[in-house]
C-alpha cells in the first residue's frame, strides 16, 4: 500500500527533513496528488532555490505514482466536503481534494496538517 504525501511533506523530503525521511523510508510506494504536485510548483516558482527543487523534481518524481483526479474521485470530495459543512469544520478545498484521493485510494497521508484529522476515515501518518 502506497502512502500519500501532502505539500508540506513533500517540500520536508525534497528538503531531507530526517523525521519525514524515518516515515517514509519504511514506506512500500509513495503516492502524490497532482493537486499537490500543482501547489509545490507554484511554491518552488517562487523560491530562491528553484533551479534546485526543479531539478530534484525532473530526477525524483519517478518515485512517486501520480495520482490524477476522476469521477469517482469527485463523488468523495462531495462526500467529504458534504461532511465538513455539517460539522462546521472547513478546510482548505485543494486538502478536500487530497483527502478525496486517500478516502479513494484508501492510503494514508503524510502530513502536519491537524486538518485532516476533520475528515472521517483518514489514516494520518505525522512527523
Amino acid at each position: 500500500m502506497a502512502v500519500i504525501l501532502d505539500t508540506n511533506a513533500l517540500s520536508a523530503f525534497v528538503d531531507g527533513d530526517n523525521k519525514i525521511l524515518k516515515i517514509i523510508s519504511r514506506q512500500p510506494e509513495l503516492a502524490l496528488p497532482v493537486i499537490v504536485l500543482g501547489e509545490y510548483l507554484y511554491g518552488i516558482r517562487q523560491s530562491r532555490l528553484r533551479i534546485r527543487y526543479e531539478e530534484w523534481l525532473r530526477t525524483n518524481l519517478d518515485l512517486f505514482d501520480l495520482l490524477s483526479v476522476g469521477r469517482s474521485t469527485a463523488n468523495f470530495y462531495a462526500e467529504i466536503r458534504t461532511e465538513l459543512r455539517n460539522s462546521r469544520q472547513p478546510i482548505p478545498s485543494n486538502d478536500i481534494w487530497i483527502a478525496a484521493l486517500a478516502r479513494e485510494h484508501r492510503f494514508p497521508i503524510v502530513t502536519r496538517d491537524g486538518h485532516f484529522q476533520s475528515v472521517d476515515g483518514l489514516r494520518i501518518l505525522a512527523w
